[in-house]
């Protein structure tokens, strides 16, 4: 799969990452993780803490798939709002997802602190804007659900909004513990602690051809020839995932994103860098960078071949830059030093899949598709590291490929 055309942001800022050799020799672990994003990067670390002798595999080079296009906003809000997933799964599961999703970014930060290679990870607040006048009906009963559950949120109106962001908006809820990340250098982190601290082994330029299980035991066939077996295999392929098992409840869209040139004195206009995002769908959103830049992404497009995503590009780099003018017109002129498009999942229900897959013993899927993906990575190494340990996680019914979510 083309998973992103462009020029990509992250990768210049890790000039000397670490290289890992392919698999030249046939192995065995307790666990393979298959491969070596976000999600596999997080499931290997989280395994290899809890004792775990653990082997990732990838067929690129380390964090070389969709993670490289990510844009690193950590929230615990969602696509789906908290009132929609009362309403759609009931209370108990809505209140819970959202509440894993905002203990995931509070041990996001936890484990960037434990690190040996700096990630680029800061606690951040969000401003969540109403696009229009007659979206702030439904985001103020957002807010008052966000409150009642205890969630630590503000209501601010329009002229809070103009006096410290200097834009029009009619009013906003202000989330409080999210964050922001470099991802690629977190994912390089991940790994490169785990490898230290733990043994982790990482194989580069190694694609696994076929998988097959005998007498208990995972074996992976791969293009080199070499075997790997395990007790337990955890596949983070990502939006790549339905080439190997297919899910009929998500769906790979299209996603644009820019970086723009280095503002001085950003800070002083953007207050407290905040993340930024907004009601209207498809959503704008914003962030700054640690060396005063702007990412901004969105004008998600649905069915179009990866052809037409990529000649929509250019009109789409147009686009965001007249987006983020809107807001802060003193910034103007910005340039995009990078534009990028990438493939981005989506599930019809909202909420991402993960856990072991039916008719697959001992085999684990991560598909964290939507807006949160690393948040609900982060999830799923949890919820899958308890699997594999335990045998069961009492949170994993929400987020389960068997039967019904709801």
């Amino acid at each position: 799969m083309d998973l992103q055309f462009g020029s990509l942001p992250w990768k210049s800022t890790l000039p000397s990452r670490h290289m890992h050799p392919p698999l030249s020799e046939s192995i065995h672990c307790d666990v393979l993780v298959v491969g070596s994003g976000i999600s596999g990067a997080l499931c290997a670390y989280e395994l290899c803490k809890r004792g775990f002798d653990v082997v990732v595999l990838e067929k690129r080079h380390v964090g070389g798939g969709s993670t490289s296009s990510n844009t690193g906003l950590l929230q615990y809000m969602n696509d789906r709002s908290l009132t929609s997933c009362i309403g759609l799964f009931g209370e108990r599961k809505g209140v819970r997802f959202y509440t894993l999703c905002k203990q995931a970014a509070e041990h996001l930060l936890t484990i960037a602190f434990e690190l040996d290679k700096d990630s680029e990870m800061f606690p951040r607040s969000s401003l969540y804007y109403a696009s229009s006048d007659e979206d702030v009906r439904s985001l103020r009963a957002e807010f008052d659900t966000l409150h009642r559950y205890g969630f630590h949120t503000e209501w601010w109106d329009s002229e809070q909004i103009r006096h410290l962001f200097g834009f029009d908006k009619p009013a906003a809820i202000v989330t409080h513990g999210d964050a922001e990340v470099n991802p690629y250098r977190f994912t390089h982190a991940l790994l490169h602690t785990a490898k230290n601290k733990y043994k982790l082994r990482i194989y580069e330029h190694t694609k696994v051809i076929q998988v097959g299980h005998e007498g208990g035991i995972i074996q992976i066939q791969t293009d080199s020839g070499y075997v790997a077996t395990a007790k337990h295999a955890v596949f983070a392929l990502g939006y790549e995932t339905n080439e190997m098992k297919s899910n009929p409840n998500t769906r790979i869209t299209s996603s644009f994103a820019i970086k723009t040139q280095t503002i001085p004195n950003l800070q002083d206009v953007w207050h407290e860098r905040f993340l930024i995002w907004e009601t209207r769908r498809p959503y704008l959103y914003l962030r700054t960078s640690v060396d005063n830049r702007i990412l901004a992404g969105g004008l998600d497009e649905g069915d179009v071949s990866t052809e037409e995503r990529n000649k929509l590009l250019p009109s789409k780099t147009t686009q965001l830059i007249k987006e983020v003018e809107a807001l802060f017109p003193q910034l103007a002129p910005l340039i995009a030093e990078h534009a990028w498009a990438g493939a981005f999942g989506v599930t019809q229900d909202g909420y991402p899949y993960f856990g072991e897959a039916p008719h697959c013993p001992g085999c684990f899927f991560i598909e964290p598709f939507g807006g949160n993906g690393t948040v609900y990575s982060t999830i799923a190494s949890q919820i899958i590291g308890d699997m594999i340990e335990f045998g069961s996680h009492p949170d994993a019914e929400l987020f389960s490929y068997r039967g019904d979510r709801g």
